[in-house]
């Protein structure tokens, strides 16, 4: 069977940066493929020709499927063929992972980590921190407001809150925060300009890789000092529990160590960052939506959870075949990869009525920005949780806001958001 070949102006446009900074002609190219051709291989001449699936259902099938679909075979993040090079040269066991963290793990693996911090990130551990998430969110507002009547809401305000958070769990005093911040940035924005570590457009893959393990090797280095501290001083937070851990009653390696505080750190803090700078644009759009979720007993859940869906900070993930499999009508044989596009999924209109219509009503909102399956986000209801908290300290001290220029997005193929979000509020 021949496999059918998305238009080029399509295959383009789901590997280049700047196309997700864009954001609406890029859904147009993917409301294409979603009716024309959901299941299509993109071939680019720098990129090894991969699958793109653009239908929640077929997205859904395969996150629930990882024995036939895995992480661990190739990058799970799409990079171009000579960057999959570099990465597999410079690599243990030429695996072609420069960070080996829940993500790029398959069974037994998986389970065997998540497992060690997994208890926390649950709704009845999460209860127990509740107050000290509040007293966060209340400085962060408070900050907010002492800026006066305008602020970058993106960069001000939604940047910090939950960096400041998943900090506080994990154990990282506040004066290293900036460091963090930073690092996150330059990690997951290796492609924009305004947030990478050379403030240079990245022409090619050596660049980019080179640029992308000096900011591993920050984080492995802060990092690596921390583990010896928490070995000595174990306190009550998750530093002290992968310091002290064990698989299989040895120490974890110092690899996968690495690899499991960066996810934390950085899915922890950019993913809620970005949503939550979403519900607040959306908010500052729309007064009456604005004056509805303002009071404080208002129930935030449906705003939340389309904020979640419509920001889509996760854009994509990839996965190889390990066999042939038939999905959406077409044979996927073994050794293909394929991305599974979140942003493309969370506006199918077969699932979202109304797709492109911010609607904090809707009765049953299969979102799946923080996948699904074995590999669904562990820290999925700290961000709820988090965003909660934050709408609610912060909307009953506005008794205005709206947006004061234009918002501009990450410019990244991975993980987005606003990097920009001028609005002008009044304190209640």
């Amino acid at each position: 069977m021949t496999k059918p070949k998305l238009p080029g102006e399509v295959a383009a446009a789901i590997v280049n940066p700047v196309a997700y900074g864009a954001w609406e002609p890029l859904h147009e190219q993917l409301g294409w493929a979603r009716a024309n051709m959901p299941l299509g291989v993109a071939e680019n001449p720098n990129h090894d020709p991969f699958w793109l699936v653009t239908r929640h259902a077929d997205v859904m099938a395969i996150s629930r499927d990882p024995q036939r679909f895995a992480n661990g075979i190739r990058p799970t993040v799409l990079t171009d063929r000579a960057g999959e090079a570099l990465a597999r040269a410079a690599t243990p066991g030429n695996d072609g992972h420069l960070i080996r963290s829940l993500v790029q793990m398959d069974a037994p693996d998986h389970m065997k980590y998540r497992l060690l911090t997994q208890s926390w990130f649950m709704p009845r551990n999460l209860k127990t921190i509740e107050d000290r998430i509040r007293q966060i969110a209340r400085d962060t507002v408070d900050r907010m407001l002492d800026l006066g009547n305008e602020c970058d809401f993106a960069r001000d305000v939604a940047a910090h809150y939950p960096l400041r958070v998943i900090m506080d769990i994990l154990g990282v005093p506040p004066e290293d925060e900036p460091r963090m911040l930073m690092l996150t940035q330059q990690l997951f924005g290796p492609t924009d300009p305004e947030l990478n570590r050379s403030k240079e457009a990245i022409t090619s893959s050596e660049q980019a890789i080179a640029m992308i393990n000096y900011v591993i090797a920050d984080f492995e280095n802060y990092f690596g000092a921390l583990t010896a501290d928490r070995r000595a001083n174990p306190r009550q937070d998750i530093a002290t529990v992968i310091a002290n851990a064990t698989i299989g009653g040895e120490p974890i390696p110092d690899r996968e160590m690495a690899g499991y505080y960066m996810i934390i750190a950085t899915a922890g803090h950019d993913t809620t960052s970005a949503s939550t700078a979403g519900a607040v644009m959306e908010l500052a759009k729309n007064p009456a939506l604005f004056a509805r979720f303002r009071d404080w007993d208002a129930d935030k859940a449906g705003v939340i959870e389309e904020a979640i869906r419509w920001t889509t900070p996760v854009q994509h993930f990839m996965r190889s075949a390990r066999e042939d499999v038939e999905i959406g009508g077409q044979v996927i044989r073994a050794g293909d990869w394929l991305m599974l596009n979140y942003v493309s999924a969370n506006r199918d209109e077969a699932v979202f009525a109304d797709a492109f219509v911010f609607d904090p009503d809707r009765a049953k909102n299969e979102q799946i920005a923080f996948g699904f399956g074995a590999h669904v986000c562990l820290g999925q209801h700290l961000a709820r949780l988090e965003m909660r908290i934050l709408l609610e300290e912060l909307l009953p001290r506005l008794s205005r806001i709206e947006l004061a220029g234009e918002p501009a997005r990450v410019e990244s193929v991975f993980v987005g958001g606003l990097k920009r979000l001028p609005i002008r509020f009044a304190a209640a």
